[in-house]
């Protein structure tokens, strides 16, 4: 049973571990999905949406045990060959290219915007017609974020006309640990290139990896402070009423998302009532968008 906690300030969630490889098959042939599996029909059962999480990570130490010791290797062209194989097997699911630093680490001249993009282009060419199935990913360990560096790289990112994920949102402690949360936060939401961000603060008894945003007792920490502010101030799974005017329009300013719109009908109509899920997608001028909805008895 999932907390209300939870369900009543996210619509999305990633798995912190149980959808890694070294999860799923730590001895070579020896399948086991149950726990993934229990966990996505938990999800599934209160609505909230699941974003995969490592289908393959290439650092051997995060790898299962047995695969390092293989005698054949894929080579270089192993990423494009999985991405390719997870196209065939579904063609319409979003496919992120994950990687660190690109956002978080100025000096890495290994995950630079120009590089990831290069990397980008050599996946983007195997899968042909379907190259538009990729989305970019970026992890987003923060220390102290550089904000322009921050922005000019989300720009350069953003030009190929791809969704993109802040994919585990996590500032290292320190005193402005909250601040620089915020921060990060902020730069991700007014964005219109950033569909969507996921925080890594995963609770555990022993502690979280780096940030948590509630202490022992799901009190709120200065973390959490920032999350239920910015969640309130952007209207996250808040609930808009209105009433349709004469010529039955209804006019609203949404932000890119998931919307679900309940409509009441007279009481006299046929059906007295309707529900309808919607997409707004990120605008690449600005994420405001407007919605008109008529209704018609």
């Amino acid at each position: 049973m999932l907390p209300k906690r939870f369900t009543s300030r996210f619509t999305h969630t990633t798995f912190e571990d149980e959808m890694k490889w070294y999860s799923n098959e730590p001895t070579q042939g020896k399948e086991d999905y149950s726990i993934s599996d229990s966990l996505m029909a938990l999800m599934k059962q209160h609505n909230i949406a699941v974003r995969g999480h490592n289908v393959l990570w290439d650092d051997p130490r995060f790898q299962p045990s047995w695969v390092p010791s293989l005698e054949s290797k894929l080579g270089p062209s192993a990423s494009s060959t999985f991405y390719k194989m997870a196209s065939d097997i579904d063609s319409f699911v979003p496919l992120f290219m994950n990687e660190y630093n690109t956002l978080e680490e100025k000096g890495d001249t290994a995950s630079t915007p120009d590089k990831y993009l290069a990397k980008l282009k050599e996946i983007k060419c195997v899968l042909g017609p379907k190259a538009n199935q990729m989305a970019i990913g970026l992890e987003c360990h923060f220390d102290v974020p550089n904000l322009p560096y921050v922005r000019s790289s989300l720009d350069t990112l953003a030009s190929k006309k791809l969704p993109i994920w802040l994919t585990e949102i996590v500032v290292k402690s320190n005193p402005n640990q909250a601040t620089f949360l915020e921060q990060v936060f902020r730069e991700g939401h007014e964005h219109p290139g950033v569909s969507g961000m996921i925080i890594w603060s995963a609770w555990k008894p022993e502690g979280c990896y780096h940030m948590c945003l509630t202490d022992n007792n799901f009190k709120n920490l200065a973390t959490g402070e920032v999350v239920d502010k910015l969640l309130k101030e952007w209207g996250i799974k808040a609930t808009l009423q209105g009433q349709t005017d004469a010529n039955g329009f209804f006019e609203a300013s949404l932000f890119h998302g998931e919307y679900e719109v309940k409509i009441s009908l007279p009481v006299d109509a046929a059906n007295t009532s309707l529900s309808k899920r919607f997409n707004v997608e990120p605008a690449h001028e600005s994420q405001d968008q407007v919605m008109l909805l008529q209704v018609s008895t």
